[in-house]
């Protein structure tokens, strides 16, 4: 079996690859890593719809005008080199 590791800036491991041929064979072995493997399918990223309210109130405000600011200035600049 070949992991990768990742790790942070630090060097501490923070997750870990494995390769799915290796994963199906863990899940035919380990009846308990089926329906994980289920449950993850079922919330999986792709199969949600997002809308602009799930992500309310994941940054500051402060944060959020200091974006749109910074974007507003690229958006100048871009403008006025083109």
């Amino acid at each position: 079996m070949h992991l990768q590791y990742l790790s942070d800036y630090s060097g501490k491991p923070t997750a870990v690859v494995i390769p799915i041929a290796d994963w199906k064979a863990m899940l035919s072995k380990y009846a308990d890593l089926q329906s994980l493997n289920s449950a993850t399918d079922n919330n999986s990223l792709a199969t949600k719809e997002y809308t602009m309210a799930d992500f309310m109130g994941t940054i500051s405000t402060k944060t959020a005008n200091a974006l749109s600011n910074h974007v507003e200035q690229s958006r100048n600049e871009w403008d006025r080199n083109s």
